[in-house]
């Protein structure tokens, strides 16, 4: 049975069957391949396209998110790069102070409110547990902070092949990812799409990209191969009150001298 067979049998759900990840040597190699840059370019752009400026930004990138971490941090005050124990971690950067690590995705090496912006790529779609990874983001979050998601379109035909990591994880739709965002405190506020042309190995199909992309996304962006999500941290969430049931407890009950019963059961 396939991942997106699982999915329409879970009622629209996420998925419950599990999925392979992708270690951190396939996905430097991907990112190396031709298919590989004009994906990073193609992300790159959706990304640009909700990322908010704040001004000295402490940025942690989860996940793999070195390609754009390089391009997106330049302005930061501080960067770093998260890399889960299962995928498998890198140095970075190259040159210079590493500020690289490994982690557990829901228990992050940072203090309470530490950071402004998660950037969280190649991650969400691994979680074993999806909603403690994001109270985890939760929790290392400044007030305000922000949280940029990318992950694959459950509708999109990228989930639909092995051969890159975007078929690899647990594909979300909107709805989905709007739901697992709200009940970790968070607001979405922007959303974009990439990905609009076919993972195809081809290179003569890969010249076309551009055009093909550019159509893709006027024409059929619901079928896109990943869906970004720029979301807020919010502070406060009202609990709806539980309706009060009553319950038979036993309570002393004065009683004349010889009475011979001591307790009796009150609903209260």
């Amino acid at each position: 049975m396939s991942l997106q067979d699982a999915t329409l049998q879970n009622g629209g759900g996420p998925p419950t069957v599990r999925v392979m990840n992708t270690d951190i040597v396939d996905l430097r190699s991907f990112y190396a391949s031709l298919l590989g840059k004009l994906a990073e370019r193609s992300i790159m752009a959706g990304l640009s396209s909700v990322w908010a400026k704040i001004p000295e930004e402490r940025l942690v990138g989860l996940g793999y998110a070195l390609p754009w971490l390089e391009r997106l941090g330049t302005e930061a005050e501080r960067v770093f790069a998260f890399m889960p124990a299962r995928q498998g971690a890198i140095r970075w950067p190259s040159h210079g102070p590493s500020a690289s690590a490994l982690v557990h995705e829901d228990d992050l090496p940072l203090p309470d409110a530490a950071v402004d912006r998660v950037l969280m790529v190649h991650a969400l779609e691994h979680a074993e547990n999806p909603q403690q990874m994001l109270m985890e983001a939760w929790r290392v979050l400044a007030p305000g902070g922000r949280l940029v998601i990318v992950v694959p379109n459950r509708r999109g035909i990228w989930a639909r092949f092995e051969h890159t990591p975007f078929g690899t994880g647990q594909p979300y739709s909107k709805s989905q990812l709007t739901d697992l965002l709200r009940e970790a405190n968070f607001t979405p506020t922007r959303w974009t799409d990439t990905l609009h042309f076919p993972p195809s190995q081809k290179r003569w199909l890969l010249r076309l990209h551009r055009p093909i992309g550019d159509v893709g996304g006027r024409l059929w962006p619901l079928f896109a191969g990943a869906i970004i999500v720029d979301a807020e941290k919010r502070l406060y969430q009202g609990i709806p009150a539980a309706a009060k049931r009553s319950r038979r407890v036993l309570v002393p009950v004065l009683s004349p001298q010889g009475a011979t019963r001591g307790f009796k059961p009150v609903s209260i």
